[in-house]
């Protein structure tokens, strides 16, 4: 790809003591060197090596904006592809602005979301599982969601794919070579041998997409939902758990009536607390809307946490049992006995035994004193039981990728029905061909401007 526009950006966030430009394109470092002037008189950037740094100063004719270091990146060895300079200079929004108007002046032009990566896509130096993989690193808030991500930008995900596309592309071929000599009725392909690359094939595929259902949770957090009836101290819990002022306390019933989500980080794993309105019979519309959105992100938690005024706990579980304890089968269910320090011994062990009787995890806190909320972290560290991911681990993340993997094990099963049923080659081929195509489309092999279009728009400016 030969792209005539020189583009710039910002590549770095506000509010920190250094600041990153990014240039890229055909004449990245002339219009670089132009506003550029080295701290050893004469030098030049278009005669300096790659991967030098140069220190000067970024000047608007006489007038000096700033003193710099300048990266400087020679085609095809660059993260573009392209000729690429970086200008490293103070992190003050004047000067990274200045520094902006400057380079637009000589002739770059603004780059758009995602314009740096889906440049080295075009120029073949990533796939697009890999540019995809950019993002997601960019975006990585726990350890787990790193290592996936650095796997896929290191390309393990496009190298198994690419691997399934061969032994595909290599069947194909001769059965289409079949096709050729159809009068003299010839096999080139061994039936059985194909029949045994489509079992491998669809296992693969099969692993790929189930793997999804963990990628999910890695990447968006595990859904804790924290329940119970109004006043029992959820949204407290919400804030102790945050460490900050999240949702609104009251001593009013019914304070909380919409769903309040936020993620954290605990212990390298990803939760996604949802604090529900309160559940009571209220004739308040409003606040009935917020108890039947309650009701629905409970069969979307993972994690329920259910909260009981341990003061008040015989009726909250008398009212509340019937209703939620069926709705939480199959769920990993906790119950966590709040104002546990305004009650004795005695109505503790009563509660202890409700738990137990029940057959649920349970523990005993005061959200408001933060007594036991580090012990009720490591429950749900516990009770999520994740499973440790390394770099190695190939676990699908993105949902682009996981409907490609269905259609195309949709595909290969055909294949694999067509063989036992002994159907023409012509149709074997279309259906592996189609396969092909869906695998294709995952690295980019097979793609649009459409889906190239979406999937950089949701890239950060400079990246």
């Amino acid at each position: 790809m030969m792209n005539q526009d020189t583009i710039c950006a910002i590549a770095t966030a506000q509010g920190g003591a250094i600041g990153s430009i990014r240039v890229s394109g055909p004449e990245a470092i002339v219009i670089t060197d132009s506003i550029f002037a080295s701290a050893q008189k004469g030098k030049s950037l278009q005669t300096q090596k790659a991967y030098t740094l140069t220190f000067g100063r970024i000047c608007n004719e006489e007038e000096v904006i700033d003193e710099v270091l300048v990266s400087l990146f020679r085609a095809p060895h660059s993260y573009t592809g392209e000729d690429s300079t970086e200008i490293a200079c103070h992190g003050s929004s004047y000067i990274l602005q200045q520094v902006m108007q400057l380079l637009i002046q000589k002739g770059c032009r603004s780059a758009l979301p995602g314009e740096f990566t889906q440049r080295a896509f075009l120029n073949g130096k990533m796939d697009l599982s890999q540019a995809e993989a950019v993002a997601d690193l960019v975006a990585s808030s726990s350890a787990a969601t790193h290592r996936l991500a650095m796997n896929q930008m290191r390309g393990g995900f496009s190298e198994e794919l690419g691997a399934l596309r061969t032994q595909l592309l290599n069947f194909t071929s001769l059965i289409e070579l079949e096709l050729d000599f159809s009068e003299e009725d010839v096999e080139f392909a061994n039936r059985e041998a194909l029949l045994k690359l489509t079992n491998n094939i669809e296992q693969v595929i099969t692993r790929l997409a189930d793997s999804f259902n963990v990628g999910n949770v890695i990447k968006n957090g595990i859904p804790v939902a924290i329940i119970g009836e109004t006043n029992a101290g959820k949204s407290t819990l919400l804030n102790v758990l945050l460490n900050e002022e999240r949702a609104l306390v009251s001593e009013i019933h019914g304070t909380t009536r919409d769903v309040i989500e936020d993620t954290m980080n605990l212990q390298g794993i990803l939760f996604r607390f949802i604090d529900t309105a309160g559940i009571r019979d209220t004739r308040d519309k409003i606040e009935s809307m917020g108890i039947e959105r309650t009701y629905r992100k409970l069969k979307q938690a993972e994690i329920v946490l259910w909260m009981i005024d341990a003061t008040d706990s015989q009726k909250q579980i008398e009212q509340l049992s019937a209703k939620l304890l069926p709705k939480c089968e199959g769920k990993k269910l906790i119950m966590v006995f709040n104002k546990s320090d305004l009650i004795n011994a005695s109505q503790k062990n009563e509660l202890e035994h409700f738990a137990i009787e029940n057959k649920t995890t349970h523990i005993f806190i005061s959200a408001k004193n933060r007594e036991n909320t580090k012990s009720l972290e490591d429950m749900l560290v516990k009770t999520a039981n994740f499973p440790s991911v390394t770099q190695n681990d190939i676990i699908v993340t993105n949902v682009r990728h996981y409907e490609a993997l269905t259609h195309a094990l949709e595909s290969i099963q055909r294949v694999k029905e067509g063989l036992h049923n002994h159907i023409s080659s012509d149709f074997l081929s279309q259906d592996i061909r189609e396969c092909m195509h869906y695998l294709g489309e995952i690295t980019g092999t097979i793609s649009n401007d459409e889906i190239l279009g979406n999937i950089f728009s949701h890239f950060c400016i400079g990246k």
